[in-house]
């Protein structure tokens, strides 16, 4: 089969990509620009675009089918040129469901914490050596790429979100996917310049419900009182729903452990958002035929996925974690786990408003008090970002206020920002990294090397 992708380049797109190479297909793809990790890795397999930019020859009628990315505009020539030409398009989500059809599927949805569950579901199957298919948001320990496609594998594993997708498909992700199993990590208003409303964005999570095959199985964190509510209340009488709650855990020497029937396990995780999220992988391993100590016995070795609370510098009196939190419900969960796990330690926490949601002035009020179990706050943004957004400038006033916390530091600049951190240093500090970006630009080394001066 022929495919070609526009925009290849994205992050799931580029994944696919590569997995589709490895399968047999015969893949080209264009982007007009294209990134690294993505142009390393699509250079290893020989799919890089030998030129950037978008060009109608691309497409002709020896392709079998088009993948579009989010990336690609309506007006995109590529995009434009197929359409008129009659050949058949996919977005990313229905691609995967075409590869995914004869599979079970379990695809994991909320609005935080699905990436960090399909990862250790992933782990505790590969540990098991339980062949799966799967589609994941972050680098994990183990596997070359986020997408896996085969002819043998039973099982599809797929991180569901809820974004649209593709320009001329703006319905969510998740809606595509037709779970046999199916979960629900959080419901927290996200993506405000998509879904304008809370009720627009909580309709979302009760469609994907009903998404779910027939006879299939709806797992749900019933800690999260909305989340249970609208399980309970959206599931038809044939969907067997499985709730899940945060399980007995002590903290010891900053190492935290889970009880397990009449013993506690040591995890490299810790967090009550991670330990929920850890229940929740271990029910839907439970329906794969991982039983209690099976999975404790390999999630005790899951370390995280990239960006996921990682632990990316340690030197005596002083630890750097990076973290991929940005809304609000994220930002809190993420600060209040690691006070939780070294209440000693000073905790510094900086975060980088980078979203369009984040930067928007009528959303901001959603963040006061995210910040309130750290020490010493410090909140980060350009701009370059807000000009990126088209959305208006940004008085960091506004930015301080609306946090509504007393220890907080607004910069708009790099340089800004290794000041704060030089003037917020202690004997024993903890500083948290928090951004779905990469705080404009900054150099870790740099960042790092002033924690050293």
């Amino acid at each position: 089969m022929k495919v070609h992708f526009i925009a290849i380049g994205g992050s799931a797109m580029h994944n696919l990509a590569i997995a589709l190479h490895k399968k047999g297909f015969s893949v080209t793809g264009s982007d007009d620009e294209i990134f690294n990790p993505s142009k390393k890795r699509l250079l290893k397999y020989g799919l890089l675009p030998k030129t950037i930019g978008w060009d109608e020859a691309n497409i002709h009628a020896g392709l079998d089918a088009i993948i579009l990315g989010m990336h690609a505009k309506n007006d995109n020539p590529e995009l434009l040129k197929a359409k008129e030409m009659g050949i058949k398009m996919y977005s990313y989500p229905e691609f995967l469901y075409e590869q995914s059809s004869d599979k079970t599927r379990i695809v994991i949805g909320g609005s935080h914490g699905k990436t960090t569950i399909t990862s250790m579901v992933l782990h505790v199957l590969q540990y098991h050596k339980i062949e799966t298919d799967y589609m994941v948001g972050a680098q994990l320990e183990g596997f070359e790429v986020m997408v896996s496609l085969s002819e043998h594998a039973a099982y599809m594993v797929m991180e569901g979100d809820e974004y649209p997708s593709s320009a001329i498909d703006t319905r969510p992700k998740f809606h595509l996917y037709k779970p046999h199993i199916a979960l629900i990590s959080g419901i927290a208003w996200d993506h405000i310049n998509v879904f304008k409303t809370f009720d627009v964005y909580l309709e979302q999570f009760r469609r994907f419900i009903k998404c779910i095959e027939p006879g299939g199985k709806l797992i749900y964190n019933q800690s999260d009182q909305l989340v249970k509510e609208v399980c309970e209340n959206n599931a038809s009488p044939d969907i067997n729903l499985y709730p899940y709650a945060l399980p007995e855990y002590k903290i010891a020497g900053a190492k935290t452990s889970v009880r397990s029937e009449e013993s506690y396990i040591p995890v490299s995780i810790f967090g009550k958002h991670n330990l929920l999220n850890m229940a929740g992988a271990r029910v839907i391993c439970n329906q794969l035929g991982v039983n209690e100590a099976m999975f404790y016995e390999a999630i005790t070795s899951f370390k995280g996925a990239s960006n996921r609370m990682q632990l990316i510098y340690e030197q005596p009196g002083v630890k750097v974690f990076r973290d991929f939190a940005h809304a609000p419900s994220k930002l809190q969960a993420t600060v209040e786990a690691v006070k939780e796990q070294y209440p000693n330690s000073r905790l510094v926490a900086c975060m980088e408003l980078h979203t369009y949601s984040s930067l928007s002035r009528s959303f901001l009020s959603q963040y006061r008090g995210t910040l309130d179990a750290a020490d010493k706050a410090v909140v980060f943004f350009t701009p370059h970002a807000l000009s990126l957004k088209k959305l208006p400038d940004l008085d960091p006033d506004i930015v301080y206020e609306a946090f509504g916390k007393k220890e907080l530091t607004v910069c708009t600049s790099n340089h800004e920002l290794l000041r704060a951190v030089e003037r917020h240093r202690a004997v024993e500090t903890i500083y948290l990294m928090m951004s779905s970006g990469d705080f404009g630009g900054l150099e870790m080394n740099e960042f790092l090397a002033t924690l050293n001066d």
